[in-house]
């Protein structure tokens, strides 16, 4: 006897109604607030204020030096903030809902998400040029504009905006509110967990939260975009089967009689018919070849 939770796997019968989240006047609020934060720490490097003189105290706190014990762990731990593992991971997911529900919204959400947060982030990271701790020149600088790549945290804004995305894509509140819960706490790791890495100074982590938190409030703007292209995607799957199928309706298909030769291309000789005479080329009927002597 099946239980219930395999029985939720099956694919639903027909489309359900979600509710697409919209632009509210909170999530505005939240938006402009969270920008203001992001200005906020790109000017407070670029005037190498406070903020730069504590990436430099925790730096040379060394924190990876100081618990040797859990550098291990925390190696394989921010691998979730690594894109390619990740995205991988959750797109398999976000397929299976996509079969499940009959649209392709949760996997046009995530590559609208991935691309927002590649083209922002890549090019800040381009235009700043900030070097990371284990790279840095000058005690108490900045490190920008000296072609590095790393202001802000690649790794923190994808796990914000990877798991992130899981919380966007809830269909009821209580599942929102866990996996908002559960992405905060995975993103919050990947983000001190390459400070104690030595790999980002804290300011990148900073701005790493913001930017993967800008793409996930920013996505009620692209879900229009998304439910055309959606649309253009489903008409043109539509198209491309009805043709399939025309095109197997004009192949022929040719009767074959039971016990009967299949047809072929080349046919096929009789049982019992005899073995055709076959002459030798250039040797005429009734006279022998000629020999030399």
């Amino acid at each position: 006897m099946r239980t219930d939770i395999f029985a939720r796997l099956d694919r639903e019968p027909e489309p359900p109604k979600i509710e697409v989240p919209r632009m509210t006047r909170t999530r505005l609020a939240l938006f402009g607030g969270t920008s203001a934060f992001y200005l906020a720490i790109v000017v407070a490097v670029l005037l190498s204020t406070w903020l730069v003189t504590l990436d430099w105290k925790i730096m040379l706190f060394r924190p990876y030096q100081q618990w040797p014990e859990i550098h291990g762990f925390l190696d394989y731990y921010v691998v979730l903030g690594q894109r390619g593992p990740t995205a991988v991971m959750v797109a398999a997911w976000l397929g299976w809902r996509s079969w499940r529900q009959h649209t392709l919204r949760p996997l046009l959400c995530l590559g609208a998400a991935l691309l927002l947060l590649n083209v922002s982030v890549g090019a800040v990271k381009l235009g700043l040029g900030r070097l990371g701790p284990h790279y840095a020149t000058q005690v108490g600088s900045a490190e920008l504009f000296a072609g590095g790549d790393i202001f802000p945290s690649g790794h923190t804004a994808n796990a914000v905006v990877t798991w992130g995305i899981l919380a966007y894509l809830a269909t009821t509140p209580r599942a929102r509110r866990y996996l908002s819960a559960l992405s905060a706490v995975v993103a919050l790791g990947v983000g001190l967990t390459t400070v104690y890495l030595g790999t980002h100074w804290l300011s990148d982590v900073l701005l790493g939260w913001a930017a993967g938190l800008l793409v996930l409030l920013a996505l009620p703007w692209c879900e229009p975009v998304l439910a055309v292209a959606e649309s253009w995607i489903l008409a043109l799957r539509d198209r491309l089967l009805d043709r399939l199928r025309d095109r197997r309706r004009l192949v022929p298909s040719l009767p074959v009689a039971s016990g009967g030769p299949r047809p072929g291309f080349f046919p096929q000789r009789p049982t019992g018919a005899e073995e055709p005479v076959r002459e030798t080329v250039g040797v005429a009927r009734g006279r022998a070849p000629a020999t030399r002597g």
